[in-house]
């Protein structure tokens, strides 16, 4: 699976999600960071990339409407420190059927995964 990283997750998780086989690029390194959201949200979808961030701009589900782009992941820790985002997702993509989500909405909790799914 393709993935983009917003420049609010730990750049450690670019490796560790490449080992689990996904292509992988980060915002940061690609020279986006700063920029708005917009800027994020276009460079992802113009290369097929499903977008994991922390960002609540990207919380609208009317806004980024399950099947209307290439994939968003939400995540949410009641205690956000790098090490315990970059377990979380880990986990989360090597538990689970990451690419059955793509044209979904993803939100990632502390103990949950909610997949919203286009509208069939």
């Amino acid at each position: 699976m393709k993935l983009k990283l917003d420049e609010n997750l730990p750049e450690a998780l670019v490796g560790e999600l490449t080992t689990l086989g996904h292509k992988v690029d980060n915002v940061r390194l690609e020279g986006f960071a700063g920029q708005n959201d917009d800027n994020i949200w276009g460079a992802a979808q113009e290369n097929g990339r499903f977008l994991i961030t922390q960002d609540l701009d990207f919380s609208d589900i009317r806004k980024f409407a399950p099947g209307t782009h290439c994939g968003l992941m939400l995540v949410r820790l009641r205690n956000p420190g790098r090490k315990a985002l970059a377990e979380r997702i880990k986990e989360a993509f090597a538990v689970q059927d990451a690419e059955s989500w793509a044209r979904c909405f993803v939100l990632l909790t502390d103990h949950k995964l909610r997949v919203r799914r286009p509208a069939t």
